[in-house]
């Protein structure tokens, strides 16, 4: 498939394995990889795990291309979004097996999947945007006022506060919380309950359920395309 995004079928579920350099940086490569993961996981009909390298998920967009230039960073954000968007209305079950630290764009990845186990450890998750010196996203804002719980969310986006993997389940970057071996383990568990539900029930559902919030989103990332830090 790729060498950033590796995909694996097996008995109707479809993990996929994010590799990409120490910290797993989303790049225009790694987000075009996604799709074309995505894409085959449908033609498979297949539920999908998403995870990553032991110890981290993801740390965010590549920060070489995020500081190449104002429009490299936009068009970066933009497919980013689109890649949540799509995740968000995909026809089959996404889990996200977080194997240890979430941050920006690894964060958004959690908020953007059906259901999503992590791992215990000194890992941290969440959404560092403002402790970095960025205004957050109309899209990211959308997304953790949409996925976490209320009481977090001004913690989260305009505080900048990330969490352990504890409590990350209580702000609802994720639902449940194993230990690292077990990892692979509960998610494939879960994809198993998952592959039992009627599909099209599912998908259906899923538009209907987030019809307003997929237009939000829309909205909010053409507003992304002008220039907010």
């Amino acid at each position: 498939m790729s060498d950033l995004i590796s995909y694996e079928l097996e008995d109707g579920v479809a993990t996929l394995t994010l590799s990409n350099g120490k910290v797993n940086a989303v790049s225009p490569e790694v987000i075009t990889a996604f799709h074309q993961a995505l894409d085959q996981a449908e033609a498979d009909q297949a539920v999908v795990i998403i995870t990553g390298q032991p110890g981290i998920l993801s740390g965010g967009y590549d920060l070489k291309v995020m500081q190449s230039g104002v429009e490299n960073a936009i068009d970066l954000v933009a497919a980013g979004s689109g890649l949540a968007r799509r995740m968000l209305s995909h026809p089959f079950p996404i889990i996200v097996a977080c194997s240890g630290h979430a941050v920006a764009k690894g964060a958004f990845i959690l908020l953007s999947a059906d259901y999503r186990v992590g791992v215990e450890g000194p890992f941290r998750i969440g959404l560092n945007e403002v402790q970095i010196g960025m205004t957050m996203h109309h899209v990211g804002i959308e997304l953790a006022r949409n996925r976490l719980r209320k009481s977090y969310f001004n913690r989260s986006v305009i505080n900048a506060e990330m969490f352990d993997p504890a409590e990350a389940v209580a702000a609802g970057f994720l639902d449940a919380v194993v230990a690292p071996d077990d990892l692979m383990g509960a998610a494939r568990a879960k994809a198993d309950e998952l592959k039992k539900i009627n599909m099209t029930a599912h998908a259906n559902t899923k538009l209907k359920a987030r019809k307003e919030f997929l237009e939000t989103l829309d909205a909010s990332i053409e507003l992304d395309r002008q220039p907010m830090w």
